[in-house]
């Protein structure tokens, strides 16, 4: 590099973390998400023209054939992704943020180590630290990568060529055999950077990325759908991790810096998630996250005080509603459901309703998932409210409509111990002087069991496709 050159790029990469760390701060609030996404994304490209000028003179043909192929698929699949397969593709970020690291360190390790034949050790030839990163980004890139597809596959709904239901995958010893294959993959790491010639050292790296890739799927498997938030959150660290890792292999301090911030960000909302949901983080870490060890349903799952109503009825009730709040799940993202809520909602504002939306941190399939359903449909950000700070609210609310939740306002989180979901933080709803529940059927949600909120005297019952009920229910009150 030239002298200018080499004072350049340095400042682009300092310039391009900096921006990093604002852009993610930008995702911190659905206000400035969209902002801060787009300055992610500028970060990056100041990264990449850092780097290229670092590199000098370099064969640019394989880079614009990657940059165009990578680029057409992003761009279609950004494209044609629906808001319910948002979460499948954001696994398939993960997966592939892990894959790159793991050939990226397994690359580095063979042109500078295997091919040339050197004499010692990898350890030896390329210090230990380099070494130690390349064998972490292999280990950790790996596992993001199968178990991303895992998750991935999982929120289809179908693995290894048959459907599923998104249940855990329980195989007996399933922790006896996720230490020997963890053990093996960080043995054959071990083993290749310190006891063998770098001429015998591939067949030891391909037998810590394979048993890394079976690990990931081992991990992954035993994890129930209902817990995908937190597990598209952890896989989503460990790509940063993977990341940062082979920033030390290449000396890069923006890798560094940048996986570092999404492997920091990932733990800290793999930890609210976990809290969201009762869970620890050790239950995430060592698998059988959502298994067995949750517990069976406490009481009957049979319901027997249910009373169903119509759109009429609902209309009756909203007309002289003063305050409402909205409650949306997953549901709600299936019946593709966002526009037709908030027609309902500026119909009740013009009525002189006060609306706000109850947000839970795991509804949905993935962090934010309502959030980001719900800008779609051009919601105020202002009436987007968190679980602590609208579940004191319901109190001194007329009607809550909850279109698609189920376990997010399971009052058996707080009222039967021996429920899977005890202990649960849960949105209130049945605080209220009205509960309305649209849902298709009184079928249980992932925990498995039945919803006391539905024999509640103060809920009201609506079954029907989310998005029909709610313009049945538009329409009526139009009409009154």
């Amino acid at each position: 590099m030239s002298a200018i050159d080499t004072t350049l790029v340095p400042i682009l990469y300092l310039l391009s973390a900096v921006v990093f760390i604002f852009g993610i701060k930008g995702l911190t609030k659905v206000r400035t998400a969209r902002r801060g996404n787009l300055m992610a994304a500028g970060a990056m490209l100041l990264a990449i023209v850092a780097t290229l000028i670092e590199l000098g003179t370099i064969d640019y043909r394989w880079i614009l054939l990657g940059l165009l192929i990578g680029g057409t698929i992003g761009a279609f699949v950004a494209i044609k992704v629906e808001m319910t397969a948002m979460p499948e593709m954001v696994a398939l970020f993960n997966g592939c943020g892990g894959a790159a690291s793991a050939l990226v360190a397994i690359a580095y390790l063979w042109f500078q180590v295997v091919e040339p034949g050197a004499d010692g050790t990898a350890a030896g030839v390329l210090g230990a630290d380099s070494a130690v990163s390349s064998v972490l980004s292999i280990l950790i890139g790996a596992v993001t990568l199968t178990g991303s597809i895992v998750a991935y596959l999982k929120l289809r709904g179908w693995i290894f060529g048959r459907r599923i239901s998104g249940q855990p995958i329980l195989l007996p010893g399933r922790h006896l055999i996720n230490a020997v294959v963890a053990l093996a993959a960080i043995g054959c790491g071990i083993g290749a950077l310190f006891f063998v010639a770098p001429t015998s050292m591939a067949g030891l790296v391909i037998g810590a990325t394979v048993a890394s890739l079976i690990l990931g799927i081992l991990l992954v498997i035993p994890i129930g759908g209902a817990d995908m938030p937190v597990v598209i959150s952890l896989l989503n660290s460990y790509s940063g991790l993977a990341a940062s890792a082979t920033g030390f292999v290449l000396n890069n301090n923006l890798l560094i810096i940048s996986g570092a911030l999404v492997g920091a960000s990932g733990l800290i909302l793999t930890q609210i998630m976990c809290v969201a949901m009762n869970r620890t983080l050790g239950n995430v870490l060592f698998g059988g996250f959502g298994g067995e060890e949750s517990g069976g349903a406490a009481g009957s799952n049979e319901y027997t005080n249910v009373r169903s109503y119509g759109a009429d009825d609902a209309a009756m009730v909203l007309e002289s509603a003063e305050t409402v709040a909205i409650v949306p799940g997953y549901g709600l993202a299936v019946a593709q459901a966002q526009h037709i809520v908030r027609e309902l909602a500026d119909q009740l504002e013009k009525r002189g309703a006060q609306i706000t939306y109850g947000i839970h941190p795991v509804a949905g399939r993935m962090p934010g998932h309502m959030n980001v359903l719900l800008a779609e449909a051009d919601v105020p950000y202002e009436q987007l409210l968190e679980m602590d700070l609208i579940n004191p609210q319901f109190k001194e609310t007329d009607v809550v409509i909850v279109v698609g939740a189920n376990d997010v306002v399971n009052p058996a989180a707080e009222s039967a111990p021996g429920s899977p979901l005890y202990g649960m933080p849960i949105l209130k709803v049945f605080d209220a002087q009205t509960v309305m529940v649209i849902k298709r059927s009184l079928s249980p949600g992932f925990a498995g069991i039945k919803n006391e909120l539905f024999e509640y005297d103060n809920t009201m019952m609506l079954f029907g496709d989310g998005k029909k009920m709610l313009q049945d229910m538009l329409t009526a009150l139009k009409e009154a």
